[in-house]
């Protein structure tokens, strides 16, 4: 257990500087406490995914400290310390989100993955931060909608956490993807990036349905049903779902296709994928999923008047990976976790298991498409902390946080209501007792508190289209608690860009003069997965520090005085908060004070970067040496010009 190779690197580092190993400090791994099963919530048993069942994550499995093509700091340092470096940081990042459920800690998740498993996330940062600044923006015109961007990540988290606890739906993964009994580890890794990517990415397609969605409810503000109203449709998509013939070769290839088969587009390629493993099980055809597949972007109106953002999420993904991946690396995995994202919402439910109809309706299991059955076994768990935006959802009872047990291979989930709640909870009660006496003809309302008490239609709507028997079981309670939002860490600083790549670039230009923008953002491409996300924490910090001094960020115009240029004594306040941060993050990520070796580590930063060991690490910020405290407090007026380029993003003090 740990991570061996960022240890092995730096003991025998720290040999060749020092005679007494043992009097050392010694390589740390992050604070991790190994809780038994039956002890664990939901952030335990990430973490213990991530941490114990993740070893070797990314490895050549060459053995060799001599391995020098992994990178840290500017610096060549083995190819496997860095690999483990990658875990830790998406540890860390599930473990700063699961705290939080803020955007700004989903987005280190998703930078985190996207670094990993796909490629540089500047390439790929669109997909995602569409879905964001629709919702964000777009979203308050809707009856209904609540958000997706920190619900992804919280789904991709609950994943783990099932694949962690419970032994059934793991052996049913290796079986279907042939894994031996003695490869756990690799079903482990398997998992963790083909479950990333149809959990994080599934509902890439939304900014698609939102539009669609507008429309609907403007009518639906009038009371009218959405049957006879205009509606949107989507045509010309041919070139959306159009392949090249070097791509439908190689589909053809991985899938198993016959040479003289007709691969026409995406949409056939998903067709013949889903049937070849779920069509004789559901009595359909490639071809007649073909034709749902047409149709449901053309003719919403037959799919009850609903646009489904899995079909555009699935496309939308598939298209990102034939640009970003060498389309040899694309394998069927790939495409199993396509057909997971065009499976979750509707396709299922009302084209493959018809889940209304009794005498037709199948609950998918494991065994059928595990990826899939995740997904919609997840997608229909996390329902809280969720952001609402549509005029309907403002109004409504949502839970605000889920309490999660994994014993006995089961699933518990206490969902858990504001308190402050309670009349609005004994309004409806009273409603529900006279509606049930005949008192009164229209049943009450008061979604989703409503469906998860008494008969739970919440659970058994789940049960309805998972099969949770044979190994795999779920529980659903509620209960009141008070609302408690310290961990959110909201401040007044805020702008209309909800990601921080940028934010983070210029965070990263203080230390350099070179004030170009699109050559800041090449060498900020350049820095190992750790450095980067040290750049994105500091900038998310950014607004607790300013918070420190009365002022704030924003990208709007409002009245308040302007901050040309920080003061001394609040560059001093600044410069000591952040480089509190600074060693807070730097022991998180197994670094360690250089001690006697402090001048070696100065002179050489090959040494440092292997050893971890920085000699600035705890030592108070009035010790620093002037040069050392310059590095925190010198550039930070500098940057506000820098933030104004990049996101028009201006300071302001609320004192002067």
């Amino acid at each position: 257990m740990g991570y061996k190779a960022l240890q092995a690197m730096q003991k025998k580092n720290y040999n060749l500087y020092h005679e007494d190993y043992g009097e050392c400090i010694g390589p740390k791994q992050p604070t991790y406490e190994r809780k038994e099963l039956a002890d664990m919530d939901l952030r335990d048993a990430v973490t213990r995914f991530i941490h114990d069942r993740c070893e070797n994550l990314r490895y050549r499995y060459n053995g060799s400290a001599d391995d020098l093509e992994g990178i840290s700091g500017g610096e060549q340092i083995p190819y496997d310390m860095q690999m483990d470096i990658d875990r830790i940081c998406l540890e860390k990042a599930l473990d700063r989100f699961i705290e939080s459920g803020t955007t700004n800690d989903a987005f280190d998740v998703y930078f985190c993955y996207l670094e990993m498993f796909i490629g540089e996330y500047s390439r790929v940062r669109h997909m995602i931060e569409m879905l964001s600044e629709f919702e964000r923006n777009g979203s308050s015109l809707l009856m209904r909608h609540r958000d997706h961007y920190s619900h992804s990540v919280y789904v991709f988290a609950l994943g783990l956490a099932i694949y962690e606890t419970n032994e059934t739906y793991r052996e049913a993964y290796k079986i279907f993807y042939g894994f031996k009994k003695s490869e756990e580890e690799l079903a482990a890794h398997h998992f963790l990036q083909f479950w990333g990517l149809s959990s994080l990415f599934h509902d890439v397609g939304y900014p698609f349905e939102l539009p669609f969605e507008q429309a609907c409810s403007y009518f639906e503000g009038q009371g009218k049903s959405r049957e006879g109203i205009p509606f949107m449709a989507y045509q010309d998509l041919g070139g959306f779902v159009a392949l090249g013939k070097e791509c439908k070769e190689h589909f053809k290839t991985i899938l198993g296709m016959k040479p003289d088969d007709n691969l026409k587009d995406s949409n056939d390629l998903f067709a013949y994928a889903l049937a070849k493993k779920m069509g004789k099980d559901y009595h359909f055809t490639r071809e007649s999923m073909k034709v749902v597949l047409d149709t449901k972007p053309v003719n919403p109106n037959r799919f009850g008047y609903f646009m489904d953002h899995a079909f555009f999420s699935a496309t939308i993904l598939l298209k990102e990976l034939i640009d970003e991946l060498p389309l040899e690396e694309i394998t069927a995995d790939y495409v199993d976790a396509l057909t997971a994202i065009l499976l979750h919402n509707s396709l299922y439910k009302f084209s493959v298991a018809f889940y209304k109809n009794k005498d037709l309706n199948r609950q998918i299991s494991p065994e059928d498409h595990p990826l899939a059955y995740m997904l919609m076994l997840c997608d229909e768990l996390q329902c809280w902390d969720r952001t609402s935006y549509g005029r309907n959802s403002r109004t409504e009872l949502h839970p605000m946080g889920c309490e999660f047990r994994f014993e006995n291979s089961g699933i518990q989930a206490k969902y858990l209501y504001d308190i402050s709640q309670k009349k609005k909870i004994d309004r409806y009660l009273e409603d529900l007792e006279k509606f049930k006496a005949g008192l009164v003809a229209k049943k009450p309302k008061l979604k989703a508190y409503a469906s998860m008490i008494g008969e739970n239609d919440f659970e058994s709507d789940i049960k309805r289209i998972v099969n949770l028997e044979n190994g795999i079981s779920l529980s659903v309670t509620t209960d009141l608690r008070p609302l408690d939002r310290s961990s959110k860490k909201t401040y007044l600083s805020e702008s209309s860009f909800i990601h921080l790549y940028y934010f983070a670039v210029a965070m990263h230009a203080q230390y350099n003069d070179n004030y170009n923008t699109e050559k800041l953002s090449e060498e900020f491409s350049q820095l190992s997965l750790e450095y980067k996300l040290s750049n994105i924490a500091q900038a998310k910090e950014f607004a607790r520090h300013l918070n420190e001094i009365g002022c704030f960020y924003t990208d709007r115009p409002v009245d308040f005085a302007l901050v040309e240029a920080f003061t001394p004594e609040e560059l001093t306040i600044l410069g000591s908060r952040e480089h509190v941060r600074w060693e807070k993050e730097k022991h998180g990520m197994c670094w360690m004070p250089a001690g006697n070796m402090a001048n070696i580590c100065k002179s050489n930063r090959a040494v440092r970067e292997q050893t971890r060991m920085h000699y600035d690490l705890d030592v108070l910020f009035e010790d620093l040496p002037e040069h050392e405290k310059a590095k925190d407090i010198s550039p930070l007026n500098t940057m506000m010009q820098k933030l104004y380029e990049f996101e028009g993003v201006r300071i302001y003090s609320l004192e002067k």
